[in-house]
């Protein structure tokens, strides 16, 4: 049983430190597709921001406003898309921003903010890459360390409850552990 343990112990081991390392890939990986869907969200904005520059002081809520006051139904649904890309664009450099952040950060970020459709589209196009910085090896280290410990206290957890299962079927009585 020995022997058991701990050839799941180092498998254990070795599978998490891999796993977590792969983690700081798959974010950039997922911040880069963010950067992407920004730029062309920008490029979509320019005409109207051009448009805006030219008859509005450049500013684009003035130019909605514009377009939402207008009678014509063509017109005032432009004024919607417009006011949406604009909000598209404002999401995505927060998301951005908020991804250029320590390895720790962008994993608090994500997983209050994770956009699930992004991450599976991600995750579809993802190519493993292991992180070799210090915060990325201090993350896969400690990921590891903490599913290890996890993995020690479940196996001592099981194995006392099977002696004790074992004992009472055997009508064994153990002393209790008592302190003098």
């Amino acid at each position: 049983m020995t022997l058991l343990r701990n050839l799941l112990d180092r498998l254990l081991l070795i599978a998490a430190v891999i796993a977590a390392g792969l983690v700081p890939g798959f974010i950039a990986q997922y911040r880069q597709r963010l950067g992407g869907m920004l730029d062309q969200a920008r490029i979509d904005l320019a005409p109207w921001q051009a448009i805006a520059d030219q008859n509005h002081h450049g500013d684009l809520d003035e130019l909605v406003r514009y377009h939402l006051a207008s009678s014509d139904p063509t017109f005032h649904a432009e004024g919607g898309a417009i006011a949406q890309l604009v909000d598209n664009v404002q999401r995505l450099q927060a998301e951005v921003a908020a991804l250029h952040a320590s390895l720790w950060q962008q994993l608090g970020h994500l997983a209050s903010h994770l956009d699930r459709a992004v991450a599976r589209a991600t995750w579809a196009d993802w190519v493993p890459t292991f992180a070799l910085s210090f915060e990325g090896l201090l993350f896969a280290f400690a990921f590891a360390f903490v599913l290890w410990l996890a993995f020690q206290l479940l196996w001592s957890g099981i194995a006392w409850a099977l002696l004790h299962w074992r004992d009472a079927r055997r009508g064994v009585r153990r002393p209790a552990n008592r302190l003098p």
